[in-house]
């Protein structure tokens, strides 16, 4: 407990890989449907560069409409390989197939994780991870990847329609196992337009998944660390 409290307090001061240490990074997104289009669409108004992927050619292109040069269409393969950073915005039930399709390029690499069970549609998989918190359940799909889990408890019309208002800004919590991840996953919700609240550990994420009593809720960062209970 205590060498993870002390990797936690020093994850501002993380070493982070060079290719993750500038300002506009490059990132892929896997599944170009409506979390990842609005997502990976603030990134690239923030100035990082994009490429966007999906097993729907056609979402796809809509993704990367408009969005000029900095984004791009690819495979998923592709897009792990581009990506400093990856997004997997995809129904729960389709992680094992990542995993078994790019499960390999993943290793070492940044994922941000906004992926919710369902029980209804991802069946025993999805009450499954809904029990045991989907942060974790996540980690345990896609070993060897470094897992920040954020974005999953809001609508895609509700981020696109709040981020970048007016400070004070909406807040948006952040967790991860890993210090790296943490670092990245804290730096990619302030480049959307948001106000990244550090949220602890994968397990602990299962606060805010989707459900939760601040799932949905538009709070400000000090509103939200007291919803979660958390230490300013």
């Amino acid at each position: 407990m205590k060498r993870r409290a002390f990797l936690f307090a020093m994850a501002a001061a993380a070493v982070v890989p060079p290719a993750v240490a500038q300002k506009s990074m490059k990132i892929g997104v896997i599944g170009s449907g409506r979390i990842g289009s609005t997502i990976g669409g603030l990134w690239v108004k923030a100035g990082h560069e994009v490429m966007f992927s999906d097993r729907d050619p056609e979402q796809v292109k809509r993704a990367i409409d408009g969005l000029g040069p900095r984004a791009r269409a690819g495979t998923v393969q592709e897009a792990v390989a581009f990506g400093d950073a990856i997004l997997i915005a995809v129904p729960y039930m389709a992680l094992p197939a990542i995993q078994q399709q790019v499960g390999a390029q993943l290793k070492g690499k940044v994922v941000i994780d906004p992926n919710n069970p369902v029980a209804s549609r991802d069946g025993e998989m999805g009450a499954q991870a809904r029990e045991k918190g989907a942060g974790v359940s996540t980690a345990a799909l896609l070993p060897g990847a470094r897992i920040a889990r954020a974005f999953n408890s809001w609508g895609y019309g509700l981020m696109a329609r709040e981020a970048n208002r007016p400070a004070p800004r909406m807040a948006i919590p952040v967790a991860a196992d890993d210090p790296v991840a943490l670092k990245v996953g804290m730096q990619l919700v302030n480049d959307a337009g948001f106000d990244a609240v550090a949220a602890g550990n994968l397990a602990a994420s299962k606060a805010f998944d989707l459900g939760s009593p601040v799932s949905g809720r538009v709070l400000t960062a000090p509103e939200l660390r007291q919803a979660l209970q958390l230490k300013p």
